[in-house]
């Protein structure tokens, strides 16, 4: 049993701390947690977390807030409301470099095609992709997922949580279509 519960709160009050408790963990983790994970934590009943987690979304939305709530990578995440991105670019000058057109070509063959090998990646690009596929790799976007069947049995790569986190989606399906992401990949590449 919650120890908020041992508190003798009401059920408003009780659901009042637990939004509270939810609100500071999430912030505090910096990354997505499963709602089985603030579960696990907080020691509560399932059903009380995603009620929470709605309403958290919700109260994020309607009031004039900086952040709001995202499900991403199979879980929930605090994140700044774009509209004040520049401010928070201000303060800690991001790090994370753009991925050159090479890194975004191989990166959508990835997303697109895996769990696929690198002589694949090439066949689709024409040139070998090993110093894109390398960046990728090194840069938590892509990963070896397995070994395919076959002479040589090459390494398959697939994409990682923290590609979804990159982009912003919850699972893979929320890609767009593959026809519309290149043509959209093209002309940005062109505009550059």
């Amino acid at each position: 049993m919650s120890h908020l519960r041992q508190l003798g709160l009401t059920d408003k009050e009780y659901l009042g701390q637990i939004k509270a408790t939810v609100e500071a963990i999430l912030f505090a983790a910096g990354e997505p947690l499963t709602s089985k994970k603030l579960q696990t934590l907080m020691d509560i009943p399932e059903a009380d977390i995603y009620a929470v987690l709605e309403e958290l979304k919700e109260d994020m939305l309607k009031e004039d807030r900086g952040v709001e709530l995202l499900q991403v990578a199979s879980g929930y995440q605090i994140f700044t409301k774009k509209e004040f991105g520049s401010f928070i670019e201000r303060l800690v000058r991001p790090k994370r470099q753009k991925l050159s057109a090479a890194a975004m070509e191989v990166l959508a063959i990835v997303a697109y095609r895996q769990p696929t090998t690198k002589a694949e990646i090439d066949d689709v690009r024409g040139v070998n992709s090993e110093g894109a596929l390398s960046t990728l790799v090194e840069k938590g976007l892509v990963e070896e997922v397995g070994r395919k069947e076959g002479p040589g049995r090459p390494i398959l790569y697939g994409t990682t949580q923290e590609f979804l986190r990159y982009f912003g989606l919850t699972d893979l399906i929320d890609l767009p279509p593959e026809k519309t992401f290149m043509a959209e990949a093209a002309a940005s590449t062109e505009e550059e």
